[in-house]
């Protein structure tokens, strides 16, 4: 199988669940932390033309609440790229790219099973 890129932060429990499935299913991949390698703009642009920014960005996690509400209130399509490259912590977790250009955000077994079985 071909190398994967997960992409996330450390501490975050659901990256957490993603890796050790992967590990315990003997799935190779490469381990991104957004906090010590942010994604560039390439990356972004990228994840947000597969899945969109209604997937892609973090709603309900911290760093969405303590945004200003006009920032919130203005995400259009070309302020959301630099909006997740100054906060890349609200980028949903994880994230997983394959060599084929598949993104995967989040974590579900079943979801992994079909990509990784």
């Amino acid at each position: 199988m071909a190398m994967i890129d997960l992409y996330g932060i450390t501490n975050c429990d659901t990256v957490r669940k993603a890796r050790r499935w992967l590990e315990e299913h003997g799935v190779d991949y490469r381990f991104h932390d957004f906090r010590k390698e942010p994604p560039n703009r390439d990356q972004i642009s990228r994840w947000l033309n597969v899945v969109g920014d209604k997937v892609l960005v973090n709603r309900r996690g911290q760093t969405w609440r303590r945004l200003p509400e006009d920032v919130r209130a203005a995400l259009d399509p070309d302020k959301v790229v630099d909006l997740l490259m100054e906060h890349p912590t609200l980028i949903k977790r994880p994230v997983v790219e394959l060599e084929d250009g598949t993104v995967e955000v989040g974590f579900s077994e079943a979801r992994y099973e079909e990509l990784f079985s």
